[in-house]
């Protein structure tokens, strides 16, 4: 009998252990029907080197799945939706590869979604669509990875380069050494419309668009209605503006009037291509993305 073996840390592992955490406790009766076990335990804080034991099978919390019997999960941006793929990065998921196409989601029913999740999410006043370009950084920002068009001082540049007012704020769980605040202060010297920090949820109400490589801000803006512009690669691409096709001058220039149907994105994305845990089928889709990842179940 096979046993899956489920890595979590902190209040996650004490809650699913308890029967508490409404998504494992799906998981859990999912799995058991199935004729397997479900063993919730800690997780290191790297990711595992060593497969699973011979005959069980691993699910990992935001971690890398190094082997076949292994898969990770993660929550895709808001509770109650997740995602379990067989890699870690976003942009490699189900859901980035697929095509979005909005034929057939109810224009009224995607919007009362979208209201509903605003509120829960994002409570606050009516968004409205500013002046400033919001930039919310995020880590290495001198650094070029191979999932980014340039380097986020360079992204932070190019932005600054078409004459709006431009907020970057600084990720909390970042850490920034002293050549990166160099490299912000020297932009800050150069732009003087260019502001460096702030609260970043307030700013995101009432900026024009998000430009950012591939940070969860900007899913948060298509929420309240905000156009992105990415310079990186990410899952939930389709309706924003990519530098990687366009070019970062003119997918900056056409953000202003750029005007996606977020909300049917929002539900496809969501509703369609993410396991909403408090739906009825969330068993049957954590069933179909565990035999997608390989797993015989």
């Amino acid at each position: 009998m096979p046993t899956l073996r489920v890595y979590l840390h902190g209040h996650m592992l004490q809650t699913a252990r308890a029967g508490t955490f409404p998504v494992m406790a799906v998981l859990q009766r999912t799995v058991e029907a199935q004729g397997w076990t479900v063993a919730f335990e800690r997780a290191s804080g790297q990711a595992p080197e060593t497969p699973p034991p011979p005959g069980d099978y691993a699910l990992y919390h935001m971690k890398r799945p190094l082997h076949p019997r292994s898969l990770t999960m993660r929550r895709a941006y808001h509770y109650p939706f997740w995602q379990i793929e067989p890699v870690a990065e976003r942009w490699r998921f189900r859901v980035a590869r697929a095509a979005f196409d909005p034929t057939g989601i109810d224009p009224d029913a995607a919007a009362a979604f979208v209201r509903s999740l605003r509120r829960r999410v994002l409570a606050g006043p009516d968004p409205v669509r500013g002046d400033h370009v919001l930039v919310p950084l995020q880590g290495h920002i001198r650094q070029t990875r191979s999932f980014q068009t340039m380097s986020p001082v360079e992204m932070l540049d190019a932005v600054c380069r078409t004459g709006r007012p431009v907020v970057a704020t600084l990720h909390p769980s970042e850490h920034y050494d002293a050549d990166d605040h160099a490299a912000l202060a020297a932009l800050s010297a150069r732009h003087r419309d260019l502001t460096i920090g702030g609260d970043t949820m307030r700013l995101l109400r009432d900026c024009a668009f998000v430009a950012t490589q591939n940070s969860a801000v900007a899913f948060d803006g298509m929420i309240l209605g905000k156009p992105a512009v990415l310079f990186a690669q990410v899952d939930f691409h389709h309706v924003a503006l990519n530098v990687a096709e366009l070019g970062a001058e003119a997918a900056l220039a056409a953000a202003d009037r750029h005007a996606p149907d977020t909300a049917r994105y929002l539900w496809w994305f969501l509703k369609q291509n993410s396991i909403d845990a408090q739906a009825p089928d969330a068993g049957q889709r954590m069933l179909a993305a565990m035999r997608a990842g390989g797993w015989a179940i």
